[in-house]
């Protein structure tokens, strides 16, 4: 028998996003039905930003105890239990897994239905035996990494972000299939951790990032011992042996490996939500929004990965907010792509916000490119972290309108320039600030305060400081 319900809010996807909503409006005391037909926390929680920064922070643990001479500590090659490695990487998922559980959103007031939701009509969401006719919806269904179709590959065993930490034995030698953020963090991971690592990039490593930040990258990840190539296009895979693999690139190379790993970006789940039955337009990069993120159905929103933008567990929860601002006070939020930050956790880290060089130029002509380097800092010379810099864009009338920076701790750094850009902050407004010494954050305020020093060598400059001087 179906049974009907009619909450305020039903959300499809219990992924940062959408749980995000739930709570939110919950909180509010709104009737919230939650429909997941996967693990609640979704790719995040299980598969992406936390299990890989788990496996990250063991890779960077091996890594400084092969490094401590320079602090005057022996250096010594760890003994890695990689089993051990993966109880780590799950006990942090289970730690947090809490937070995102059924139990937690129904003592919230969240009705939670564990299964798949498809729209039966511009209105009406099927869920199991459920039929939900809601106020308002909000899909966020997330993304799933993308298989590219490369002859051969359904004949080898294929490991994506969603199954390469369960493994629990370390890849001998591990082949990577793309070079973007992925690819390249559990490159070094696995590096660090004893495993042999080639990847193979279609186009440039790092593509997206600042050509000048992504050298630097690359140069640490072959200094590691990471083979990388570039501009090579994978035309075949098969099976090698009984269980490794061969890949074929465009340029006649021949590339065998234990393991091979797909991480060639990600596609945005819409397949078996019936999105045309609701009057939803969609393509395979996701759903199609305004920039208040609503779909051409006026009662449902999308909102995180499958809403087609940056592709971050931030960035769906700040959507969450605008939707949350939208649905239940009536307010025209508006999504600023131009204030998302993001980071990618190599070592250094690579993190941005606002505006690139070039795309600084087009938009506002003229601009002011500042740069201060981490080997300036004292608590980097302390750490022994002094590759890297803090490269500072501000338009004509001194307004900030994108930074980048390159170094230890760059994910953390970046939270201050966010804010800025932001508020629409120019750079003398971050040459006010006092950052505590000794701090990496005291990188950023130097690269402000340089926008200045021309000033000081300017001949008016010296004559009114001469003539003030006459004063006492």
């Amino acid at each position: 028998m179906t049974k009907t319900l009619t909450p305020d809010i039903c959300v499809i996807g219990a992924g940062s996003g959408g749980l995000s909503v739930a709570a939110g409006a919950a909180a509010f005391g709104v009737s919230v039905v939650l429909v997941e037909k996967g693990k609640m926390g979704g790719d995040c929680l299980n598969y992406g930003c936390v299990p890989s920064k788990a496996l990250i922070a063991a890779g960077k643990h091996a890594h400084a105890m092969r490094h401590g001479a320079q602090f005057g500590i022996a250096d010594a090659e760890p003994d890695i239990d990689f089993r051990k490695v993966g109880r780590h990487v799950h006990g942090v998922i289970d730690a947090i897994a809490p937070n995102d559980s059924v139990e937690r959103f129904t003592a919230l007031g969240v009705r939670v239905i564990r299964d798949h939701a498809r729209f039966k009509d511009a209105r009406t969401v099927i869920a199991g035996d459920h039929e939900i006719r809601a106020r308002r919806f909000v899909v966020a269904t997330g993304s799933s990494p993308a298989i590219p179709p490369i002859p051969g590959l359904d004949t080898v065993e294929v490991l994506t972000n969603e199954t390469i930490f369960d493994l629990t034995r370390r890849p001998a030698k591990l082949v990577i299939i793309g070079g973007g953020p992925i690819g390249s963090e559990l490159a070094q991971a696995y590096r660090r951790l004893g495993a042999e690592v080639v990847v193979i990039e279609a186009e440039t490593m790092l593509g997206r990032e600042d050509p000048e930040l992504a050298a630097i990258v690359m140069a640490r990840l072959r200094a590691e011992g990471i083979e990388l190539r570039e501009h090579a296009r994978v035309t075949q895979v098969e099976r090698r042996g009984k269980s490794g693999v061969r890949v074929h690139v465009d340029n006649d190379e021949i590339i065998d490996g234990t393991h091979l790993l797909i991480a060639a970006g990600r596609k945005a789940n819409v397949e078996g939500l019936d999105l045309d039955k609701a009057g939803i337009d969609f393509t395979p990069k996701g759903v199609t929004v305004s920039d208040t993120l609503r779909t051409t159905n006026r009662r449902v929103y999308a909102i995180g990965d499958v809403a087609g933008g940056p592709q971050f567990t931030h960035v769906a929860g700040y959507h969450a907010g605008l939707v949350i601002r939208a649905i239940l006070f009536r307010l025209k939020a508006r999504e600023d792509r131009t204030i998302l930050p993001r980071v990618t956790y190599t070592d250094p880290e690579i993190a941005h916000v606002g505006l690139g060089e070039e795309d600084a130029r087009k938009a506002h002509g003229r601009i002011n490119v500042l740069r201060w380097p981490y080997a300036e800092n004292d608590r980097a010379q302390a750490e022994r972290q002094t590759q890297g810099f803090v490269k500072l864009i501000a338009d004509r009338k001194e307004r900030i309108v994108g930074v980048s920076i390159v170094g230890a701790q760059a994910g953390e750094l970046i939270g201050i320039w966010a804010l800025a850009i932001s508020k629409g902050m120019r750079v003398r407004d971050m040459t006010g600030y006092v950052p505590a010494y000794p701090t990496m954050g005291e990188i950023g305020k130097r690269a402000a305060v340089s926008y200045f020093a021309a000033a000081a060598r300017k001949p008016i400059v010296r004559r009114l400081v001469r003539f003030l001087r006459i004063f006492g």
